[in-house]
């Protein structure tokens, strides 16, 4: 157990300190002593080394582990690896998650919807892996960079002789002849190092010396920290409400739709489709007779609420804020909502009508209705008579007992269901049954539910300049990512703390002189060789010949 001990040199060392913070004696007594020193963190101590740890630094060491890091990552990726093996449910449109990967996949595709890998990326245990992995960086970064940071801001000129003889690159010999003084002699040794651009420190007596460089390399992987801390939250902020949407929606042509989770509303004016000609296309589409889409595009109008807009028993005010045709690869874009084009489909659709009530028996034409398939009106005013609405089928239809039901909400079979007054009329008024297309009102025979009212009244479009048909539904992709600008600064930031840790490498070079005898230790955190040529290129500059080989302590070698 490490113990909190006091150094020979008088310094207090905290529990769990490995060299001491002044003047870098080991303190521990172990098997290792002719080995190289562990220069990690400079020896100094960490919380998660403290005895008698309690819950929270329990806590605290489990996410201050590299290793327990290292496993979460693993778990990780390969979580994200199974959530690959099928499509994510966010890539389709309109299907049952709970029948197709059964249907399309068979045994393995059902098991894996039902282990919750269909929708892998949005689930909670991911989300919660991604969590850790961030607390662990943070913790991983202050339990190592707060001591290493107060240990490299104090660091002594003058090292223990043991500090320096157990470097990896280390020296011990005399001074030269020729040297007058000590002081004389470090001062040549300084301006030798201060040429290979090294910060040097000496002693006023000039016998102790510490040169530095590229310090602000220790700092790459903390700032690599930092920046995947970024990322991370970055990614995790995509769950706060308003900050990410990735969704597809249909936008019948003519028909304003509300856009989820904000206050914006699209209308698909109108939708235009080129199909390449026969001789555009390659004989294989020729020999299949298909219709190959050239360029198909939607004309969209994007509207903001600004008032009435979380009040459902009240017409949403809307104000045009953006217009622009969509096509593919060129999305609408505006404050950050971007709508791409990604499919669309034939599906004539009866929008509204502007049917005219006649007399049959005159002739006369009391009026015209404008009937919103979306949301009709509650009552409709013709001359001397009123429509009102009683009931609404989207998708008319009969149960078993001969009742209408709606099969839908999509205005695929309309039926209105009037309750009309006026002269002529009973004093209570009376139904009548209205069908918009022609086709509906033959097949369900609108004449003979209506009865004797069928006979006085008429209600039935002009031309069809009165009717207004979707023809096509436009599938857009709308996403909204707020989090996207911090993701590209974290990784930015990422980058430059890899650079700065790959690039660079922190190079010191302690020496000192007692009675003439020169000890000198260096130390990198890679790339020996190139420490080890600078300290034999300095000592040449001061009149030390020495042989390169024999400056790098190799374990049990004295």
């Amino acid at each position: 157990m490490i113990q909190n001990t006091k150094c020979e040199c008088g310094h207090q060392n905290h529990v769990g300190t490995v060299l001491c913070e002044s003047c870098g004696k080991p303190l521990l007594e172990d098997d290792t002593a002719n080995e190289p020193l562990e220069m990690r963190y400079d020896g100094v101590a960490r919380r998660s080394q403290r005895e008698n740890p309690g819950l929270l630094d329990r806590v605290w060491n489990f996410f201050s582990s590299v290793k327990n890091a290292v496993y979460m990552i693993i778990v990780t990726l390969i979580a994200s690896a199974l959530g690959t093996i099928y499509p994510q449910e966010s890539t389709f449109l309109n299907f049952d998650p709970s029948t197709y990967y059964k249907d399309t996949y068979g045994t393995t595709g059902q098991i894996y919807y039902l282990l919750g890998l269909s929708h892998t990326f949005e689930s909670w245990w991911f989300i919660t892996l991604l969590f850790m992995i961030g607390t662990s960086l943070v913790v991983c970064s202050l339990d190592r960079v707060l001591p290493l940071y107060r240990a490299l801001s104090k660091q002594q000129i003058r090292k223990h002789l043991t500090f320096l003889t157990r470097q990896k690159v280390t020296y011990s010999g005399p001074m030269p002849v020729a040297a007058d003084t000590t002081e004389a002699w470090t001062t040549k040794a300084a301006e030798a190092l201060k040429k290979q651009h090294y910060r040097v420190h000496t002693e006023q007596d000039g016998t102790a010396l510490l040169a530095e460089k590229y310090r602000f390399s220790r700092w790459g992987p903390y700032i690599n920290h930092i920046g995947l801390i970024i990322f991370l939250s970055a990614v995790l902020m995509r769950s706060i409400p308003g900050w990410h949407m990735d969704q597809h929606v249909a936008f019948p042509e003519g028909k304003i739709v509300k856009i989820p989770e904000t206050s914006y509303y699209l209308k698909n004016e109108k939708f235009t489709i080129d199909f390449y000609s026969e001789d555009e296309m390659s004989a294989d589409f020729r020999a299949k007779g298909q219709d190959v889409p050239k360029t198909y595009e939607t004309k969209a109008v994007l509207y903001e609420c600004t008032a009435n807009c979380d009040d459902p028993s009240k017409e949403p005010v809307l104000q045009e804020v953006h217009r622009q045709d969509i096509i593919v690869n060129k999305p609408l874009e505006y404050k950050g909502f971007m709508a791409y084009q990604f499919d669309f489909k034939s599906d004539p659709m009866l929008i509204a009508v502007k049917p005219s009530l006649k007399n049959k028996q005159t002739g006369e034409v009391y009026g015209q209705l404008d009937i919103s398939m979306d949301k009709p009106a509650e009552s409709y005013k013709a001359g001397p008579y009123e429509l009102r609405l009683k009931a609404y089928f989207p998708e008319f239809s009969l149960d078993s007992k001969g009742l209408p039901i709606t099969l839908s909400n999509q205005p695929k079979v309309p039926a209105f269901v009037f309750l009309v007054t006026g002269p002529g009329l009973q004093t209570q008024g009376e139904t009548f049954i209205y069908f918009p297309r022609q086709v509906d009102k033959v097949n369900f025979r609108q004449d003979d539910l209506n009865g004797a009212l069928a006979a006085k009244l008429d209600l039935s479009v002009n031309s069809m300049d009165d009717v207004s048909i979707s023809e096509y539904v436009s599938y857009l992709n709308l996403r909204v990512d707020r989090a996207m600008p911090f993701i590209w600064v974290g990784a930015a930031i990422s980058m430059i703390g890899l650079v700065m840790g790959f690039y660079w490498q922190h190079r010191r070079i302690w020496l000192r002189i007692d009675d003439r005898q020169l000890t000198l230790g260096a130390h990198t955190n890679k790339n020996w060789f190139g420490v080890r040529k600078e300290v034999v290129g300095m000592l040449q500059k001061t009149g030390i010949e020495v042989d390169p080989k024999t400056l790098e302590r190799r374990g049990t070698e004295t």
